[in-house]
């Protein structure tokens, strides 16, 4: 068998490749299990193994990770893959695919492809709510916390559950750190909506963390990006938009409600700014907190 593990869902996909690892050294012993790195091996060690029987064992597994790396392995997918001994299974590790590309097509067509993107608000949700004793809206809270990384998520909820089974907001507040972009994110939505006793108290927790204006700037420069991209995009779906932009369609779904507050002319002026404040940071003697401030202020 022939399996295809790709997409840009890092976790998920890993995941996925340790239940297929353990599922046949569970059965085969790991003598059969053969890992290797295309990006290091050269083309004869992999056509060795892909070519070679099993010893001691009645089946191999042969786990390639970003075999598309090397070109000679690309060219000769076919014949290679097309002449497995049937004791030979493969998995092969491709993160990042050109989906115009033969080799591609190739594999779509000919093996058990499976692909693993970011999820989305809602689907988020739910996985954090299938791994805790958590409401809904407390596992919104947690994720807009920490952020949308599921791994960083993952061990997030790994450490509230030991704490309590029953995660709360008050347990989530004591045991976890606020991400950095996803307060900038409520740092934003504070601005637009007029609220600035939050936005204050935002920046400052920002401040006694130890982010300086500089990072400040970069991290609402991000968000801007993000901002811009939706903007520009019209009537898109914003699963599309992630796609094709690649960014995570938790974030494009989270800014959507930014986006709406601003006219395109309007985010011109604000990363025309924002550009004008980090030339300074870098070129003069101004006091970031004041000039990130007033910035905040103005809008």
């Amino acid at each position: 068998m022939i399996t295809t593990l790709t997409g840009s869902n890092g976790f998920l996909l890993k995941a996925e490749m340790k239940r297929l690892v353990d599922l046949f050294v569970n059965e085969f012993s790991d003598l059969g299990l053969d890992r290797i790195d295309g990006e290091e091996a050269e083309y004869d060690r992999i056509r060795e193994s892909l070519e070679s029987f099993p010893f001691l064992v009645s089946k191999k597994l042969v786990v390639l990770r970003a075999p598309s790396t090397n070109k000679e392995f690309v060219e000769k997918i076919e014949q290679l893959l097309g002449a497995l001994p049937e004791t030979t299974d493969v998995i092969l590790h491709e993160p990042k695919l050109d989906k115009r590309s033969s080799y591609y097509k190739y594999l779509k067509k000919n093996s058990e492809f499976s692909e693993f993107n970011e999820l989305d608000n809602f689907e988020l949700t739910k996985w954090v709510t299938e791994r805790a004793n958590i409401s809904q809206s407390d596992a919104k809270y947690l994720i807009e916390r920490v952020g949308n990384n599921q791994q960083l998520l993952s061990n997030e909820v790994a450490k509230l559950v030991t704490y309590n089974p029953k995660v709360s907001r008050e347990s989530i507040d004591l045991l976890s750190e606020p991400n950095p972009q996803s307060t900038i994110f409520e740092l934003l939505d504070s601005a637009f909506a007029g609220d600035l006793k939050k936005m204050m108290r935002l920046y400052d927790e920002q401040r006694a963390s130890k982010v300086e204006p500089q990072q400040i700037v970069a991290l609402l420069a991000w968000q801007l990006h993000v901002l811009a991209v939706i903007k520009s995009a019209g009537d898109r779906a914003d699963s599309q938009i992630a796609t094709e932009a690649k960014i995570n369609p938790y974030v494009v779904n989270k800014s959507r409600k930014i986006s709406q507050k601003l006219t395109l002319q309007k985010l011109k002026i604000l990363i025309h700014d924002l550009v004008d404040i980090d030339i300074k940071l870098k070129t003069t003697a101004i006091d970031g907190d004041d000039a990130v401030q007033n910035y905040l202020l103005k809008i």
